[in-house]
């Protein structure tokens, strides 16, 4: 019996992740907003900007985005489709080193600085070892990534969220569409700038504290995806067994099933 991609950890069918660009100071006051309502996010970082005018420093970084993950944007958030090949593998291997410095572990997400990637950028950021990066593209409704060198998004934080968010929670458990995930963009200095920082308020108490939904960073999701693709099957199809080091939930005789890491399931 084939079992099919179809929950994410804990046998959830929803999962919810964000992605915030630059390391401004309105970071604080979002991890703050995050961190009350139990949200998981992604902060992407330019290195060599931080702690420059109002942007957070490094000596700052690993305590404020504890609980989140430090990603890559670039050294300097250049326009990558100006650079050489040269000048744009050292704009993303300089971040990844500058910010390991900081996290003590390997930086593996990256989001296009103005969202400016091509099939040149994209064989770049492969050869540096990144295992994503976020586009700002803003029409993958609630699908998971086909290609996570061109991960498109839900909508910017300003694209009508709070609506999105009743239709996400109003969606059932459709076995034959899959797992479904909410995924928000923006720059946390956009709220100051709009005076709209109880949007993001409204939107956390709408959408947090839910059993069926999974609060997850962007490189968690990245890695159980690639978690469900490594399980292996018999030839008989009755057993399934998982080589990772995480445990997977998969839909099998008609129920969310877990495969603990190095275990199998006899179907």
């Amino acid at each position: 019996m084939a079992v099919r991609m179809q929950y994410f950890p804990g046998g959830r069918n929803k999962a919810l992740t964000f992605s915030y660009d630059d390391g401004p100071a309105g970071d604080r006051r979002l991890v703050e907003l995050f961190n009350r309502y139990g949200l998981r996010g992604t902060f992407h970082l330019n290195s060599a900007n931080m702690g420059r005018g109002d942007k957070i420093s490094a000596a700052e970084a690993a305590t404020l985005y504890a609980g989140h993950e430090i990603a890559a944007h670039t050294c300097t958030h250049p326009y990558p489709k100006q650079l050489s090949n040269e000048e744009l593998l050292q704009e993303l291997l300089e971040d990844r080193r500058a910010l390991e410095a900081i996290t003590g572990a390997p930086v593996r997400g990256l989001s296009y600085p103005y969202g400016h990637f091509d099939d040149r950028i994209v064989s770049l950021v492969r050869a540096c070892g990144y295992a994503y990066s976020r586009t700002t593209k803003a029409d993958a409704g609630f699908t998971l990534p086909d290609d996570p060198y061109r991960w498109a998004t839900t909508g910017h934080h300003k694209h009508d969220i709070l609506q999105k968010a009743k239709d996400f929670l109003a969606m059932w458990d459709d076995k034959r569409r899959g797992p479904s995930l909410f995924y928000v963009w923006g720059h946390s200095f956009e709220f100051d700038r709009e005076n709209n920082w109880s949007l993001m308020e409204d939107f956390a108490k709408q959408i947090a504290g839910r059993d069926d939904i999974w609060y997850a960073t962007n490189i968690e999701i990245i890695d159980y995806l690639a978690a469900m693709r490594r399980l292996q099957y018999t030839v008989d199809g009755k057993v399934v067994c998982n080589p990772s080091a995480q445990s997977v939930w998969v839909a099998a005789q008609g129920e969310a099933r877990e495969i603990p890491a190095g275990g199998c399931l006899r179907l």
